[in-house]
């Protein structure tokens, strides 16, 4: 059955390319009215792709999209494809236009355009090739047929003289793939076909969702299909986990174990010489060092000088950009790189130093499938500890954050391209202690309304970074500003009497404190016989710290799993002196809950003229399952509550 399946989709497409699409197939494959949320169909997804012995791979994609609604017609007027010249080749074979009223229309070719693709602070040399389209309406079908050769990332390779050997993948003779089968748009059927030399092993898996998967050998060659039908968007929860760790998608490899990766990552750049080093480099490092008396302090005097010296901005080798480190020199001489480079100087000023220090491969924000797939997007540091533990070092990360490795990547897969291989591992989680966020207040409610008080707030790692990033993010001149406005979110009424908090930049030397002495006329509702009023340390503030207070409470259940910055520990106290009184009319009932996720305990305590606030929440790790959700939730909401009720007091 699933092999009749496969020659099906073959031979349909196959015929489709020769001698076009029916306008039956158009017409019956539904409209506006049966993808009511969708502004165009994709009616088939087809990718053909045939790889040669040296992992080569040639590859033919055809397409058949229909317009729904005029914002489709929009979407669709014009296509484009990204490709980097120095490791792929990109030509657009066919556009064909199937209008509604039974004509047919062929793009001419000639005005296709190829120019660079816009750049941000990485400039590789990417380019688009776009094809216009021009105006289209509900009914009309767009097909376009292109192909490809080479890979995403140029990896030493020479460019001269041109032949296919330039678009040879940089672990020559393996292959992989990443085959989304998701769309923002509904797809009736995707297709991705593979033609693998008998002489290669695949190894394939598919991920969260099924497929039919079919095979045949014929002339020495090993035939894949893989066909799934009514492909459609996904559905998102917000702050879930990343789309590709719960959409379908395909992944195909021909390489075995994850040692066989590690081991060529660590030997590709010490081919090419990325950690060679000069005395310029030797005479920074010992400058660097003057004043350390430790392991530790080397290690991270070092790592934060690359992290505060050496600039995000990625400037093109040429022939080797993409996994290769650019060499130390020339990072060194630019004060400047890609997260890679940025990994590379320190491990070259580690090494200089005396340590045994090496590159590690990882997926930011989102998961690295058991499957040794390329599925990596940034580069980190290691350094080795001792004969059988190695430390990971982040200096793209951790500018201004007083971490080594950042935390905001904890529960993050690596692999590391060290001598002898490594398998894929997992970064640990950081205990909430390492990220606490405290503010404590203490006030002085009268008759009147008027709040007068000072509060002081203190934070370390990840919360600390949060709350710095206020100032080392800003111009110096909107410092103050900054701040003056999150204090603002207390009262518009009021009155900054004082305020002071660390110097941003001396982040080594203190973690980040601020204090703010104030006066808020009318802060309480006054009546004839009550005064009512929420205490400040227990509203909603400095939500940049304190991220689980974006989340919305009231959402009953997740499908997928969801994340928040980095675990976490904030610890709220208030005591407020207030005016004379006969009884509370209402005090907010206090909570406490614990769970393995997540956990509160808060509430007040009324002591003669005073009213003491309490509240202790911690958020165990950065990334969760679905099912801990009602844990999760129960803690944010029970902080919310006090942020919103009122104690009400009678005169």
């Amino acid at each position: 059955m699933l092999k009749k399946i496969a020659l099906f989709c073959f031979f349909f497409i196959f015929t489709i390319q020769l001698y076009g699409v029916p306008f039956s197939v158009i017409r019956n494959a539904g409209d506006a009215e049966d993808y009511p949320d969708s502004d165009y169909l994709v009616i088939f997804d087809s990718t053909s792709v045939e790889v040669q012995e040296s992992g080569l791979s040639y590859r033919n994609y055809h397409k058949l999209y229909k317009v729904l609604t005029p914002e489709g017609a929009k979407k669709l007027n014009h296509l484009k494809y990204r490709y980097d010249p120095l490791s792929a080749h990109v030509d657009i074979k066919k556009v064909r236009i199937y209008r509604n009223d039974g004509t047919i229309e062929e793009i001419d070719l000639e005005k296709e355009r190829d120019y660079p693709a816009p750049a941000r602070m990485i400039y590789w040399g990417a380019r688009h090739k776009m094809i216009n389209i021009g105006n289209l309406e509900p009914g009309d079908a767009v097909e376009v047929v292109r192909f490809m050769k080479g890979f995403t990332y140029a990896l030493l390779q020479e460019d001269t003289p041109p032949s296919d050997d330039k678009y040879v993948p940089p672990m020559e003779g393996h292959f992989y793939d990443i085959v989304e089968f998701w769309n923002d748009q509904p797809v009736q059927k995707q297709v991705y076909q593979l033609q693998l030399p008998a002489t290669k092993d695949l190894y394939y898996k598919f991920f969260n969702g099924k497929a039919y998967v079919s095979n045949y050998t014929r002339n020495n060659q090993v035939h894949y299909t893989f066909t799934r039908f009514n492909v459609g968007p996904v559905e998102e929860e917000p702050h879930m986990v990343a789309v590709s760790d719960i959409a379908p998608k395909l992944i195909v490899t021909t390489t075995e174990k994850w040692e066989q990766k590690s081991l060529w990552f660590y030997n590709v750049n010490k081919d090419y010489g990325s950690f060679e080093y000069n005395q310029a480099i030797q005479n920074k490092v010992d400058e660097i060092l003057t004043d350390a008396q430790t392991r530790m302090d080397s290690i991270s005097l070092l790592t934060h000088w690359v992290a505060d010296n050496i600039r995000y901005s990625g400037l093109s080798m040429g022939e080797g950009e993409g996994y290769t480190l650019h060499k130390s020199t020339r990072t060194f001489r630019d004060r400047c790189g890609v997260c890679k480079d940025k990994a590379g100087m320190l491990v070259t000023m580690l090494r200089v130093a005396g340590f045994e220090s090496y590159a590690a491969m990882t997926m930011a924000r989102s998961n690295i499938e058991d499957i040794p797939a390329d599925q990596f997007n940034h580069a980190v540091t290691l350094v080795k500890m001792d004969s059988a533990n190695y430390k990971l070092l982040d200096p793209t990360w951790v500018p201004f954050t007083r971490e080594l490795w950042s935390s905001l990547e904890q529960q993050q897969d690596y692999l590391m391209g060290i001598p002898g291989g490594a398998d894929l591992k997992e970064t640990p989680i950081s205990p909430p202690e390492n990220h606490y966020f405290r503010m404590n207040g203490q006030s002085t409610l009268k008759a009147d309304g008027t709040l007068e008080g000072q509060l002081t707030i203190e934070a370390e790692g990840q919360s600390d970074a949060a709350l710095r990033g206020m100032f080392t993010g800003n111009f110096k001149s909107n410092w103050d500003r900054t701040l003056e406005k999150k204090i603002r979110e207390i009262s518009p009424d009021i009155k900054i009497l004082e305020m002071n908090y660390s110097p941003p930049y001396q982040y080594l030397e203190e973690n980040m404190q601020i204090n703010v002495k104030y006066r808020i006329p009318n802060y309480a509702i006054v009546t004839d016989n009550e005064l009512l009023f929420t205490p400040v340390v227990a509203l909603e503030l400095f939500k940049n710290a304190n991220y689980h207070l974006r989340f919305d409470p009231s959402l009953e259940d997740r499908e997928h799993g969801f994340r928040d910055r980095c675990s976490r520990l904030v610890e709220l106290h208030e005591t407020i002196t207030l005016p004379e009184y006969s009884e509370a009319a209402y005090i907010p009932e206090a909570s406490k809950i614990k769970g393995s996720a997540a956990s509160f305990e808060g509430g007040y305590q009324l002591k003669d003229n005073q009213l003491v606030l309490d509240e202790t929440i911690r958020f165990e790790k950065r990334k969760y399952e679905a099912g801990e959700w009602s844990n999760y939730s129960s803690v944010v909401q029970a902080q919310k509550k006090l942020a919103k009720e009122k104690v009400i007091l009678k005169k």
